[in-house]
C-alpha cells in the first residue's frame, strides 16, 4: 500500500472515532503487510513491541508520571501560587503573572500541561474573579500558563520524541529548561499588555511585601524547589542518568509527600494505580507510533516528501517554516501528542538530512505544539477551562488567548533565529 492512501486510511480512521493507538498500529501493520508480506509485518509488529518494552531508557516514563502524581498528591500547587504571589502582587496583573510562574513551576515537577491548567484552574481563578480579573485574561493566564507543562522538564512528549528518534532524554530535558524559562517570562509581559490596554485598568494593585515575608513564603515550595535541582542538576553534572533521574525524582516526590503529611495509604494506592494506568495507555500509543513510523519508512515517505521539500532544501529557514506552517495546520485538528506522534516520524529524517540537529528540532516541535494548545479550535487548556468554569464562553477564553499566542510566536522565532537557546545546555555538559 503507497503511504498515500496509508495516511487517507489513518485519516478516516481517526475521523470515525477510532483511538490514535489503535489506528497508526492497524495502518502501519496493514500498510507493512502490503509491502513486504503478512508474516514478516507481524513479526516486524511483535519484535518493534517486545524490543522496546525492554528498553531501560522507556523506564523514565512511568517513573516521571509517579512522581508528578505524587507532587499533585502533595498539594504543593497552593504554595507554589502563593509563593508567586507574595513577590509579584505589588505589580498590576500580579495575580495573573503569579498563575504563570506557578504554572511554570507546578510544570517543573508534574510534567503534564493538562494536569497543570486543571490543577491550577481550581486554585488561582477564584482569587482572580475575587480581585475583579477580567474573565479572559483570568483563564487565558491559567491557559496558556499550563502549556509549559509540555516543555518545562520533565516531560512526557520530549521523552516520546527522544525514543522515537533515538535522541539522549537527558539531553532534551536540558535544552528544554531556557525556552521554558522564555515561556514565562513571555507570558508575563502578555499579562502586562492585557492589563494596559485590555479591561484590566481597574484591577487593583497590592501593596508591595517586605524582602522577609517574601523569602517566608518561599518556605513552603523549598521541597519542590530542591527536588528540581536534585534531579536536573544531577542529569546536568552526568551524577545519574535521565532514568536514574526519574526514580530519583519518583522517590524524593513520595518522600516530599510524606513530609508533608499527606501519604496516605489509600491515595497512595489510587497514585500507583493512577499512574499504572496512565503508564499502560501512553505505552499502547508509542508502540502504535513506533509501528507507524516502520511503515513510513519502508514506504519511502520520508524520501518523497525530502524531495517534495527539495527546492527548500538549499534554504533552511523556508524548510523550517514550512514545518512550522504544516504544525500550525495541524494543530487546528488534532490533539497536540498525535500531532507529534504522526509528524515526528515522517519530518525528522528530512530535518535530519538538512543538517538541523534533532535536540533542537525537539524543542522546536514541542513549542510549535504549545502553541496548538491555546487555538482554536481544538485548544486542548482552551477547553479544559471551559470544564472548570462552565460559566465563561470558548470564545472569551481565546480571546484573552491572543496576547499570549503572540508572544509565542515571538519565542519560537527567538528559537529558530537563535538555536543556542536549545543547544546551551546540552552542549555545557
Amino acid at each position: 500500500m503507497d503511504w498515500p492512501y496509508g495516511i487517507l486510511l489513518l485519516v478516516i480512521l481517526m475521523l470515525a472515532g477510532v483511538p490514535l493507538a489503535a489506528s497508526m498500529l492497524l495502518v502501519g501493520t496493514l500498510g507493512t503487510a502490503t509491502l513486504i508480506g503478512v508474516d514478516p509485518a507481524l513479526s516486524l509488529l511483535g519484535q518493534t513491541v517486545f524490543d522496546n518494552s525492554r528498553t531501560y531508557s522507556l523506564s523514565v516514563l512511568p517513573l516521571f508520571l509517579v512522581m508528578g502524581n505524587f507532587v499533585v498528591q502533595s498539594g504543593i500547587a497552593h504554595e507554589l501560587y502563593d509563593a508567586a504571589y507574595a513577590w509579584l502582587r505589588h505589580r498590576r496583573g500580579g495575580l495573573a503573572m503569579a498563575t504563570v510562574v506557578a504554572c511554570g513551576g507546578f510544570s517543573s515537577v508534574c510534567g503534564s500541561s493538562l494536569a497543570t491548567a486543571a490543577t491550577m484552574s481550581r486554585i488561582a481563578l477564584p482569587s482572580m474573579r475575587r480581585f475583579g480579573y477580567p474573565d479572559g485574561l483570568a483563564t487565558a493566564s491559567v491557559a496558556a500558563g499550563g502549556t509549559l507543562g509540555i516543555l518545562i522538564p520533565p516531560s512526557v512528549i520530549l521523552v516520546f520524541y527522544g525514543i522515537m528518534t533515538q535522541q539522549d532524554i537527558g539531553k532534551l530535558f536540558l535544552a528544554g529548561i531556557l525556552p521554558g524559562l522564555l515561556g514565562v517570562v513571555g507570558y508575563m509581559v502578555a499579562v502586562r499588555f492585557s492589563v494596559s490596554v485590555g479591561t484590566g485598568r481597574e484591577i487593583p494593585v497590592e501593596p508591595k511585601l517586605p524582602l522577609r515575608a517574601r523569602l517566608t513564603a518561599l518556605r513552603g515550595v523549598a521541597g519542590a524547589m530542591v527536588l528540581f535541582a536534585f534531579v536536573m542538576g544531577g542529569i546536568y553534572f552526568g551524577v545519574f542518568t535521565a532514568t536514574e533521574a526519574a526514580g530519583m525524582g519518583a522517590a524524593g516526590a513520595m518522600l516530599l509527600t510524606a513530609l508533608r503529611g499527606r501519604l496516605q495509604v489509600r491515595r497512595t494506592v489510587e497514585t500507583l494505580a493512577e499512574t499504572a494506568k496512565l503508564t499502560a495507555i501512553m505505552f499502547f500509543i508509542l508502540f502504535g507510533a513506533l509501528t507507524f513510523s516502520n511503515y513510513v519508512n519502508l514506504s519511502g515517505m520520508a524520501s518523497d516528501i525530502r524531495e517534495a521539500l527539495g527546492p527548500l532544501a538549499d534554504t533552511p529557514l523556508l524548510l523550517i517554516l514550512a514545518i512550522l506552517g504544516v504544525y500550525l495546520l495541524l494543530g487546528s485538528v488534532l490533539e497536540s501528542l498525535s500531532m507529534v506522534l504522526l509528524t515526528v516520524p515522517i519530518l525528522y529524517p528530512v530535518v535530519a538530512a538538512s543538517g538541523f540537529d534533532l535536540i533542537w528540532f525537539g524543542i522546536f516541535v514541542v513549542v510549535a505544539t504549545e502553541i496548538s494548545y491555546i487555538t482554536p479550535p481544538v485548544g486542548m487548556n482552551a477547553f479544559v477551562l471551559r470544564s472548570v468554569t462552565k460559566t465563561v464562553p470558548l470564545s472569551t477564553i481565546f480571546h484573552g488567548l491572543l496576547p499570549f499566542v503572540f508572544m509565542d510566536f515571538i519565542r519560537i522565532g527567538a528559537l529558530i533565529a537563535f538555536p543556542g537557546l536549545a543547544l546551551l545546555l546540552p552542549m555545557s555538559r
